[in-house]
């Protein structure tokens, strides 16, 4: 199917997410179909799909599980109000995911998406210690570099500058600690660097100018991956858990990208034996198929606030038309039968460490800086060209995409997620096409 020349005078009122809408426009990249680990161009050009989409298509795409499970309840139930009221398939799959998290949770609050979430997770935490009577505890901190999506919360929280610029003083009363990226002593790292768990006491310098009172909770990425794919540093994660611990702070685990298998357990929580007070969840979740993203709160929390309101009043004013959608809902069972059934969480730890071999084969390639990994995620980060920061990584995006390889630009980082069902000659061919055209940029 070739793409219709006349096609050309119906893009200008798109305006895409996140994307240089001039130059896309004046050369547009489009898929028609996807299958497995390939999307297809609407000229009928096969493209390795190495990063799940956006971090999400952890199954692969076209699931015939997962489609017949969304079709099946557009034709039953295409919708259904959440407010005073359900339908059964939002209470089954909150079962399912309190069964998947770590020990001590106890409820799931639903929304559309990993940044409303992220927004809805921080209104609980303000919520929970107004509830027990601690109203003061109003300040949020995030870290710098962090991602949390593009509510107004989000990106207060959150740590990436151009996401932040040009919207002003966004919310007040947060603050951030330091990242955890320490290129002169991680570089070349495999997996978690052995450097750098100090830098969670940088919350203690946070306590001390702001006092514990009146801080409401932390959120971070286990594994930050919006900023380049950086593993945190061996103890950095439990370090951060003792000082919440200390000062009464709840500890926020933004899980939309390590949750459901990514590090090859359910989540990163387990995976580094580090457990939170609150997990977001997205992406992963329904495989991309149908937007839906979650909060999981350990128990007490609800408790709290709904021990804090009338009899028979409502605990907690905040929800979505969309939460707990039906079509989502049967997505995401779907979606868990899938990992379960096809082992994709076991598989996806199998295959981490061919991963981590073939991504630092390329140590040594022209222009790479260091290599990053851990489970199924990976980075290369780039030396920016002087005169144009984050040109040469988008020169590598293109190249790739023309070579049938899809990849993720971030900065000067190349990032990759391949779909758990990847094998190993598509890694390979993922990596052989990074260095043939890393070393072809100048």
């Amino acid at each position: 199917m070739a793409l219709d020349t006349a096609m050309v005078n119906d893009l200008e009122s798109y305006w895409l997410p996140f994307t240089a809408n001039r130059a896309f426009k004046a050369a547009p990249k489009m898929f028609v179909s996807a299958d497995g680990m390939y999307y297809r161009t609407p000229e009928g050009r096969a493209v390795l799909d190495a990063v799940s989409g956006l971090w999400c298509s952890n199954a692969g795409h076209n699931n015939p599980r997962i489609v017949a499970a969304i079709q099946k309840q557009a034709a039953t139930l295409d919708y259904a109000p959440q407010f005073q009221l359900a339908h059964p398939a939002a209470f089954e799959l909150s079962n399912r995911l309190i069964d998947l998290a770590p020990k001590g949770f106890s409820h799931v609050f639903y929304c559309n998406s990993g940044s409303e979430a992220d927004d809805s997770a921080l209104k609980i935490a303000l919520a929970y210690h107004r509830a027990r009577g601690e109203g003061t505890r109003t300040r949020l901190i995030g870290r710098e570099r962090g991602y949390h999506g593009v509510g107004f919360g989000g990106i207060s929280v959150g740590g990436m500058v151009n996401n932040r610029k040009s919207f002003g003083m966004l919310i007040p009363g947060v603050d951030h600690i330091r990242h955890t990226h320490d290129l002169a002593r991680q570089q070349w790292s495999r997996g978690m660097p052995e450097e750098g768990a100090e830098f969670a006491d940088d919350l203690e310098r946070l306590v001390a100018l702001h006092d514990a009172s009146t801080i409401a909770c932390v959120m971070v990425e286990p594994v930050p991956g919006s900023t380049g794919v950086l593993p945190p540093p061996k103890g950095y994660l439990q370090r951060l858990r003792q000082i919440c611990d200390k000062h009464g702070i709840l500890l926020i685990f933004d899980e939309v990208i390590t949750g459901f298998g990514r590090l090859g357990s359910n989540f990163a929580a387990q995976h580094f034996g580090v457990t939170p007070d609150i997990i977001t969840i997205a992406k992963g979740m329904t495989n991309a198929c149908v937007p839906m993203g979650g909060v999981i709160a350990r128990e007490g929390i609800f408790d709290a606030i709904a021990g804090a309101a009338a009899p028979g009043g409502i605990e907690l004013f905040h929800g979505y038309t969309y939460s707990g959608h039906p079509l989502a809902c049967a997505a995401a069972l779907a979606t868990l039968d899938v990992y379960k059934d096809e082992g994709l969480f076991a598989r996806c730890a199998e295959m981490a460490p061919y991963f981590e071999d073939r991504l630092h084969s390329l140590r040594g390639t022209p222009h790479v800086e260091d290599i990053r990994n851990i489970g199924l995620m990976g980075a290369r980060q780039l030396t920016p060209r002087a005169d144009a920061p984050g040109a040469r990584a988008m020169e590598v995006f293109h190249r790739c995409f023309d070579k049938g390889v899809l990849v993720r630009v971030t900065g000067d980082t190349v990032a990759m997620s391949p779909p758990f069902i990847v094998e190993r000659g598509q890694i390979d061919q993922l990596v052989e096409t990074l260095r043939e055209v890393i070393g072809g940029v100048s």
